[in-house]
């Protein structure tokens, strides 16, 4: 089976936003699963499974500090809130006997593994699936951040980015009607442009190290084992050399 795999080693990225109900918080169920499902299916084709998670459908510390909380407290509650999510990842996939660690970026030793590099790869090469957390362990970045640095350590062969956007878009396409899907883009082009991509400091990281990444809809069904196969889904976004 993984003779046919263009990737054989991910990094999934998933906002918090997308395990809640929309216009909603907290943690769905249902929502979980379904996206577990797509996970699932890559992992019984035999790719290795990472995935970096946000916690912005429990709290966002950017947005507690714009109302007067102080930044670094509420990036730690951020930081807090992407455990919650990622133990919901793992009981959803050992539910259904696929192997998966928590590894978190802040001490949390009760309920899951602090991040090692070296054991994550090893996780990964036993065919655990790994939900990294805690971000960064820091205030200041993103989850996109963290993705695009544990992406880099645990030597993905892709970033691949979950949204509720089928992909890269001029603008927001949910808020203009006219914006344009762009198919192929540099890391470059998407800091040039100020695209949604990701963050520019996760953008920027990825360009550095040549690391592709490609964003597509999390919601439609069988689109992440279309992109592990190498079928074009989505917007590619790719170094220039």
């Amino acid at each position: 089976m993984t003779s046919s795999l263009k990737f054989k080693r991910i990094l999934l990225k998933l906002s918090g936003e997308a395990f809640a109900p929309p216009g909603e918080k907290g943690v769905d169920v249902n929502i979980v699963k379904s996206i577990c499902d797509e996970i699932i299916t890559v992992h019984n084709m035999g790719v290795e499974v990472g995935v970096v998670i946000g916690g912005g459908n429990i709290f966002r510390g950017f947005d507690a500090s714009q109302d007067g909380m102080n930044r670094v407290t509420g990036d730690h509650m951020g930081m807090l809130a992407t455990i919650i999510n990622a133990l919901a990842i793992q009981e959803s996939l050992e539910s259904r006997n696929i192997p998966t660690r928590v590894m978190t970026a802040i001490g949390v030793e009760r309920i899951a593994e602090p991040y090692i590099q070296r054991r994550a790869i090893s996780h990964l090469q036993k065919k655990h699936v790994v939900v990294f957390a805690g971000g960064t362990g820091n205030p200041f970045f993103t989850t996109d951040t963290a993705a695009s640095l544990r992406a880099n350590e645990i030597h993905a062969d892709i970033i691949i980015k979950g949204t509720k956007v089928d992909g890269v878009y001029t603008s927001d396409p949910v808020i203009n009607p006219d914006a344009v899907k762009i198919n192929n883009i540099t890391h470059w082009e998407v800091l040039k442009k100020k695209l949604n991509v990701m963050d520019a400091t996760a953008i920027t990281l990825a360009n550095e190290q040549k690391m592709p990444i490609v964003v597509f809809n999390l919601f439609n069904k069988g689109d992440l084992e279309r992109i592990v196969r190498g079928e074009a889904v989505g917007s590619f976004v790719r170094s220039e050399t």
